[in-house]
């Protein structure tokens, strides 16, 4: 696996660990440097995606958790901060059940799939609706990607999120969980946020201004979002 970011935990540092949507790590590379002028951050590079020369991981969500867990487990330092975006955000909170000890608080952005969008259709008609407000700048952060990955092992994990089911499993999750999403998002619908947040023991929702790729349009939002959950203040920002 490879990894972007920069700073090294101190005793009393909190890591920050962001957990890409359908292995596409640019966009948010914005928010992780935000993250890193107020200490350590990681967004993992999932193998078999931008790093195809590499060890390949099956891409559905299940294997890349398990990926991620490991990960987290053979990480030195305190607890951390465990976030994902998108499909990202299914993959980190499976993780968090699989190496509880190493997380410290779970941070989920826009996480899919509500169950009205766990068919082709009708995730077609909201991925349309949310284009509709996102920035055509984020598309040059995906697009390559997207390209190096291919569409079949795409769709691949694509199906496996929409078969997934976050809200069986936040009830198991005993760290405290902020589920944020944009308040244009039919992908992940302000409706969902809340529904997330609620089956969690200590679930906090948060609406933010923006469309599905809101960590890219507003890293700063975004980046203070994270700082806080690793304990950081907000007047910092």
């Amino acid at each position: 696996m490879n990894l972007l970011g920069s700073g090294r935990p101190g005793p009393d540092g909190r890591l920050i660990v962001l957990v890409p949507g359908l292995g596409a790590p640019g966009y948010l590379l914005r928010t992780t440097r935000r993250c890193a002028a107020h200490g350590p951050v990681r967004l993992l590079d999932l193998p078999g995606y931008d790093d195809p020369g590499g060890p390949v991981c099956p891409s559905a969500l299940a294997p890349l958790a398990a990926t991620v867990a490991r990960w987290l487990t053979g990480t030195a330092g305190p607890p951390v901060v465990l976030a994902g975006h998108s499909t990202g955000a299914q993959v980190a909170l499976r993780a968090a059940t699989l190496a509880p000890e190493r997380v410290h608080a779970l941070v989920l952005l826009a996480p899919t799939f509500p169950p009205a969008l766990r068919r082709p259709l009708p995730l077609a008609r909201a991925f349309a609706r949310t284009a509709w407000w996102e920035s055509p700048a984020v598309l040059p952060t995906l697009l390559p990607s997207y390209a190096r990955a291919g569409v079949p092992r795409l769709v691949r994990y694509l199906r496996s999120a929409q078969a997934d089911a976050p809200e069986d499993t936040l009830p198991t999750v005993t760290h405290p969980v902020t589920v944020a999403g944009g308040e244009h998002d039919a992908l992940s619908p302000p409706d969902w946020i809340r529904t997330l947040a609620d089956r969690a023991p200590h679930g906090t929702p948060v609406l933010l201004p923006g469309a599905h790729a809101f960590p890219h349009a507003d890293p700063h939002t975004t980046a203070a979002l994270l700082t806080r959950a690793a304990g950081g203040r907000a007047d910092d920002w």
